[in-house]
């Protein structure tokens, strides 16, 4: 009897000691350098922001791996023959993470929010077409718009138009808490930790396929590589080349790498003398080898690109003003400009996202010395950089920016007298107005590549900015990941589908 109980309390031991790892072996662990800098959907511009909250909140529709658009939380659509009122029908049965129903309400609410100034919403432009929203039943919403805008169905993919529940839409607050609909809900969040994401059993898709996702945050994008190697983690966001690049040839790690549509740039504030004199914003686009600065930063991994990456925008850079180095012409508008001395331009710089910014930052210092420019580069945290870049704090900035899938809804927000971010793009004339304003109404596919290539041209000839390159986008997973669709906007709206077959 005794070795029975013995038996029996062994059983028991092992069952209680098995538990954990076994729940533990279905949640995915994945690594990244930087934390979100905040839970609000609708305020939120960094990458890294972007990645954790796509995990929690839905927009009406999303986009899938070839930029077509697709049904999320609105099932259907339909334009009116004039293009100004938009029909969402949507998801019935569908419930928020604290168990309330989602309904035209919540979308209204949203909406709103969206719209009404004082939220400081980064795609509030994007639907300034829109006059009044009516919700005859709980499952369909009606947009009434001031004029055509065939772009604000892909304006709704963003996260920055993420639906959230009606209450916290009018109570705005997302300070601690994150209330979505999306297949993973947030159980914890230590900043510049750890956060704990648990599956959304209600979820009204087919998923998630995991328990949960632990995502640890671990500066340094080597140590990262190496806990990968060492099966430490499940998965990982890798924004280096130079560390991405490693894995190419690794027989056991699974590297995704995917052309973004996301730019790397150099903002010049047009704002501020003397880059508010044309000749020296061009003469600082002269003098800048694009393909040096790719080759340096990134090991050339990507291309030079001009304002669209879209690839159904893209044009020949051949067709863009001085994308030739020529420093000939770059010293002769230093002359006109009265600066044939040079100046001094400070230069702001995030340290972590994206990584290869100071290196960026660096090659062109090097470049612009040549024409009497004097870089100085300021390092910030990205948290900083981030209120320095909203306000407009900075003479120059070394950016990368987040692509969309039109044109239209790609730069709104920079190049319209309208734009909630023409502060930070510090520049704006009435080509460029117009020029947006005709690609917003026109629906004609050739048409609209008529005009998004004369407000390229434009916006390269005017030079607010010096577009550089395009890189990749890289995941890293071990074998046992499975599933998992890369994307060219680096979205992880996916992994609702990812599985671990371990």
């Amino acid at each position: 009897m005794r070795k029975l109980t013995l038996v029996l309390l062994l059983l028991v031991v092992l069952a209680i000691g098995a538990a954990p790892g076994f729940a533990q072996s279905n949640t995915l662990v994945m690594a990244r350098s930087a934390d979100t800098t905040g839970l609000d959907p609708h305020t939120q511009t960094a990458f890294a922001s972007f990645r954790l909250l796509e995990l929690i909140y839905e927009p009406l529709v999303t986009l899938d791996a070839d930029l077509n658009i697709i049904p999320a939380l609105a099932e259907s659509w339909q334009f009116s023959e004039d293009s100004k009122t938009l029909t969402m029908n949507l998801r019935q049965g569908v419930k928020f993470h604290d168990g309330s129903d989602f309904t035209s309400e919540d979308v209204k609410a949203t909406f709103e929010r969206i719209l009404n100034e004082e939220t400081g919403a980064a795609t509030r432009s994007n639907f300034l077409s829109v006059d009044s929203i009516d919700t005859p039943d709980d499952y369909t919403v009606i947009f009434n718009l001031k004029e055509a805008d065939v772009p604000i169905l892909g304006a709704m993919t963003s996260l920055n138009a993420a639906i959230v529940p009606a209450e916290m839409a009018a109570s705005g607050d997302f300070a601690s808490t994150a209330v979505g609909t999306g297949p993973f809900k947030l159980e914890s969040w230590v900043p510049e930790e750890t956060t704990m994401l648990a599956a959304n059993t209600d979820w009204w898709g087919e998923g998630p396929f995991v328990d949960g996702v632990e995502i640890r945050i671990i500066p340094d994008e080597a140590s990262i590589l190496a806990a990968l190697r060492a099966g430490e983690i499940d998965f990982a966001l890798l924004n280096d080349p130079l560390v991405a690049t490693l894995l190419i040839d690794d027989p056991n790690i699974v590297l995704n790498r995917v052309p973004a549509i996301a730019y790397h740039v150099l903002q010049l504030n047009a704002a501020r003398a003397p880059m508010d004199k044309l000749e020296v914003r061009q003469a600082i686009s002269c003098a800048i080898d694009r393909q040096e600065v790719l080759d340096t930063a990134s090991l050339g991994e990507g291309q030079v690109t001009g304002p669209l990456t879209i690839p159904a925008y893209q044009l020949p850079i051949s067709e863009f003003f001085c994308y030739e180095k020529d420093l000939a012409k770059a010293r002769e508008l230093m002359a006109q400009a009265g600066l044939a001395d040079g100046f001094t331009l400070k230069v702001i710089a995030a340290n972590a996202e994206p990584p290869t910014a100071l290196s960026e930052a660096q090659s062109i210092q090097a470049q612009l010395a040549e024409i009497g420019i004097t870089v100085e580069i300021e390092s910030l945290e990205l948290s900083v950089y981030v209120d320095r870049w909203l306000a407009a704090d900075f003479e120059a900035a070394v950016a990368l920016n987040g692509g969309r899938p039109d044109p239209y809804t790609m730069y709104n927000r920079y190049w319209t007298k309208s734009g909630n971010l023409n502060k930070v793009a510090g520049y704006i004339d009435d080509t460029l107005d117009d020029l947006m304003a005709q690609g917003k109404a026109e629906s004609d596919p050739q048409k609209r590549l008529e005009i998004f290539s004369a407000f390229q041209k434009h916006l390269v000839e005017v030079a607010p900015w010096v577009w550089l390159y395009n890189g990749y986008e890289y995941t890293a997973q071990q074998p046992y990941v499975k599933d998992f669709i890369p994307m060219p906007t680096d979205s992880l709206y996916w992994f609702n589908q990812v599985k671990l077959e371990r």
